[in-house]
């Protein structure tokens, strides 16, 4: 599969949906004035734009300053950054969606040999209740510290989850099930609040369905094999050093 590299932050703002089978790979900070638009499921690039068309797209630096540090930077979603990281990846993803499960692997593997890679979970839950009641119990486990053992319970068991399943997942984690409910409870608005944000952001960048990836600059709307993910985190990896030398 190609890799989506798009400017994200210049056309997040006006909403629109993209769905991708084959996508081309575009610099995202280093083309600036570059301005995407996503019509009806292909990429419309600004040749074919009017003036005003690509300048009704395009979002203020400051906006795209704001956006992908609302993206990036959240205390309320789980994280693992380790010291000196220089690469973050976002993953946007739902405990029932099956391509989730293989790129968690993916991820895992990633994990275990480069320790310079920052990882936002950002869960989505678009697959209905179970989902959503998967999402709010894997959030509230942050308060434990467990999240890490419980989103990779949760991404190991049965793809259909029931309550049953998500229990059987905390005490596979080592989640205290009684503090949990009781987390859940008391820090209801501020899991609610998150994951309206994430599908807010979802939107914003164009994402129509799990798994979805931001890394570094680059947008991944779909699912990877693991070769490609090393290769866009080295990718952008390069491109964040290119730019830091630029400055």
């Amino acid at each position: 599969m190609l890799v989506l590299a798009l400017p994200i932050w210049h056309g997040a703002r006006t909403g629109q949906r993209k769905v991708f089978k084959r996508v081309k790979k575009f610099s995202v900070w280093h083309n600036a004035s570059m301005s995407a638009a996503i019509l009806f499921g292909g990429l419309c690039m600004p040749g074919a734009l009017s003036s005003e068309a690509r300048a009704s797209t395009m979002a203020s630096p400051d906006e795209r300053t704001r956006m992908k540090d609302a993206l990036v930077n959240d205390a309320a979603i789980p994280t693992i950054a380790p010291q000196g990281y220089d690469v973050t990846i976002v993953v946007f993803s739902d405990y029932q969606c099956p391509y989730c499960r293989k790129l968690h692997g993916d991820l895992k593997q990633l994990l275990a040999t480069d320790r310079k890679v920052r990882v936002v979970y950002r869960d989505w839950p678009i697959f209905g209740g179970a989902s959503r009641e998967a999402a709010r119990a894997a959030m509230a486990s942050r308060y434990q510290g467990k999240y890490a053992a419980f989103n990779d319970a949760l991404m190991s068991g049965p793809v259909k989850l029931d309550q049953a399943d998500i229990r059987q997942a905390a005490t596979r984690a080592g989640v205290d099930w009684a503090r949990l409910q009781a987390d859940l409870a008391r820090n209801q608005p501020v899991i609610d609040t998150a994951l309206r944000k994430t599908n807010q952001l979802a939107e914003m960048i164009g994402l129509t369905g799990t798994p979805g990836l931001v890394i570094g600059d680059y947008l991944i709307p779909g699912a990877i094999d693991a070769a490609t993910l090393r290769g866009t985190v080295q990718k952008a990896r390069q491109s964040a050093r290119t730019a830091n030398t630029r400055r």
